[in-house]
């Protein structure tokens, strides 16, 4: 997994995801029906309790290999940057060693530093919280697993709607990559997005609007109803 292309190579690469940023997602974690009840499970999930002790593939991994790898110059179905694809589970389980972080092609490469490390630079690296998300994942048998997650009654912005952002949005909504002109990295900015209409219009795939994940499935009922209820809250910082 280790890049062995040219610097103008990587160079072309990192002119492609500012230009376009786009997800091409072969995993669908959407639910469009949703649930009154205040959870809705993810297909696949329904009846599963999460435990607090577990990291589940379709409610964390995937969202986050998506948003920060599987985008267009990289590793997306149709860039395959070095041959590498990370689009569902059965790619991403390529390299990774189940049980066994260390040993996981896939881990390694997020933890080195400089023009080795993944994403390339300039787009900003995973977060230790991430990155340690997914040694855990790994080291858990790397399971292709999930579980009914999402409660509407939960829609702080520390603790739902800012790590709804982080694993769906800023992987091509960053300083380094603007999206449309778009940051969704950091509170006021997307308080900004908030004001301005874009995030509700994008995110609820309103007419007028650029229907994002850009290329992908719809957030699931329930986070978007998250979203919608911290945005009727008045966006607060809490």
């Amino acid at each position: 997994m280790k890049k062995i292309i040219s610097s103008s190579l990587v160079l072309f690469a990192s002119v492609a995801i500012f230009i376009s940023c786009k997800h091409e997602t072969a995993f669908s974690i959407a639910n469009p029906g949703g649930n009154a009840g205040g959870t809705t499970p993810i297909p696949g999930t329904t009846g599963i309790t999460c435990s607090t002790d577990s990291v589940y593939f379709a409610n964390s991994i995937l969202p986050l290999i998506i948003s920060g790898c599987a985008t267009t110059g990289c590793h997306s179905a149709a860039s395959h940057a070095d041959g590498v694809t990370l689009v569902n589970y059965a790619t991403i389980r390529n390299y990774v060693s189940a049980g066994n972080a260390g040993n996981s092609k896939l881990y390694k490469v997020l933890v080195k530093t400089g023009s080795e490390r993944m994403p390339l630079p300039p787009l900003p690296a995973f977060t230790a919280s991430q990155i340690a998300l997914v040694q855990k994942w790994i080291n858990q048998g790397a399971k292709n697993n999930g579980c009914d997650a999402c409660d509407t009654t939960s829609f702080k912005y520390a603790t739902a709607i800012q790590p709804l952002m982080q694993n769906n949005c800023t992987g091509c909504h960053n300083p380094a990559s603007l999206g449309g002109g778009i940051d969704l990295s950091t509170y006021t900015t997307v308080k900004a997005s908030v004001t301005s209409g874009r995030l509700w219009g994008t995110i609820n795939w309103t007419a007028g609007f650029s229907a994002m994940p850009k290329g992908g499935n719809k957030m699931p009922a329930c986070q978007i109803t998250q979203i919608k209820k911290w945005i009727d809250a008045g966006a607060l910082n809490n």
